[in-house]
């Protein structure tokens, strides 16, 4: 019995020294001080656990109740140099390809006698487009203003031989006859003489690729050289003339830094804040993006955006249809009818 109580003893022992309790039996009083010292550890470790799982608590709450990674990304998506948005906006990298079809008249002197005009689909005609924005300039308001500049390459590859000659209207002639009303008499007469002296004709017969680039004309040359510097058309007549090189419209967008609700729409297009083109809106608004960015749905609650046509030159709505996986969450947009 005496045995079996000291290894009870021992035991005791031992598992108080583990856990770090005082001995228990008649070894002697705990010292105050003691007790006090092992009371406050014991007390402040349980107030730190509590506490720390309290913070976490909350932290829980906080993190779960607020969007961060919409806060992240709306943050990422404001454009300003040197960020990676700025990067994809300047150099989209997107392959555009611009397929052009003309029809050629194979009957222009029977259609001047009255016959109705046969005509040929010819193409298609491929080029790429290679895209990039241009004299970049920041402003203290939050916006930016730049120019395009595009480069069309011909593939030939997809496309038939741009050397074939095409039999088209004359669209120098056919602009002056529509506009001869507002002109005024001297320079109609003017225009009619010009006509005669240079045995215009009403069909011309060209390449393909001097109509869709360019070709010396007389009435072109004459309105560039006389036409006000707003209205000037190009140097040539050419389809796609105006859309190789660096274009000289030039617009100013909001960056997004002020909000996201106009973010990517036009602050200004040529220094003004609607098209003279249109004498009221929406078609003389100018409050439309150019394609690059749209203002998010989420900030916006619409399921309508603008974008700007230049061919057109004018904004037209975009509806949204329904989402989409293209390379991650996207939205299905049509032109509203």
């Amino acid at each position: 019995m005496g045995l079996h109580k000291n290894y009870l003893k021992v035991g005791h022992n031992a598992s108080n020294q583990l856990f770090g309790l005082p001995p228990r039996g008649p070894s002697g009083p705990t010292p105050l001080s003691m007790l006090i010292s092992q009371g406050a550890k014991f007390n402040n470790s349980r107030l730190a656990v509590i506490i720390f799982g309290i913070a976490t608590l909350i932290a829980g709450v906080i993190l779960s109740s607020v969007p961060w990674l919409n806060i992240f990304i709306m943050k990422n998506l404001r454009l300003w140099n040197g960020t990676l948005s700025f990067h994809y906006w300047q150099r989209p990298g997107v392959t555009r390809l611009t397929k052009v079809y003309i029809f050629n008249v194979t009957n222009p002197e029977g259609f001047l006698t009255g016959e109705k005009p046969k005509l040929v689909e010819v193409g298609p005609f491929v080029y790429r487009e290679d895209m990039e924005k241009v004299n970049i300039k920041f402003h203290d308001n939050y916006t930016v203003t730049y120019q395009h500049k595009k480069i069309l390459q011909f593939v030939p590859e997809l496309s038939v031989d741009k050397n074939q000659r095409i039999t088209t209207p004359n669209i120098p002639l056919l602009t002056i006859s529509t506009q001869s009303n507002y002109l005024g008499y001297f320079l109609t007469k003017t225009i009619s003489l010009v006509l005669t002296a240079t045995k215009y004709k009403p069909f011309i017969s060209l390449t393909a690729d001097e109509l869709v680039f360019g070709y010396d004309d007389t009435l072109v040359s004459l309105a560039h050289r006389f036409y006000p510097r707003n209205r000037r058309p190009m140097s040539q007549m050419g389809l796609l003339n105006g859309r190789n090189g660096t274009l000289t419209e030039y617009a100013t967008m909001h960056t997004g830094h002020t909000g996201m609700e106009k973010f990517g729409y036009f602050d200004k297009l040529n220094g003004l804040d609607h098209m003279p083109q249109w004498e009221k809106e929406p078609c003389s608004s100018i409050e439309a993006s150019e394609g690059s960015f749209f203002p998010p749905r989420e900030v916006t609650n619409s399921d309508v955006v603008y974008i700007y046509d230049k061919d057109l030159c004018r904004s037209l709505p975009l509806v949204y249809r329904h989402p989409v996986e293209k390379d991650g969450e996207g939205y299905f947009l049509r032109v509203r009818g």
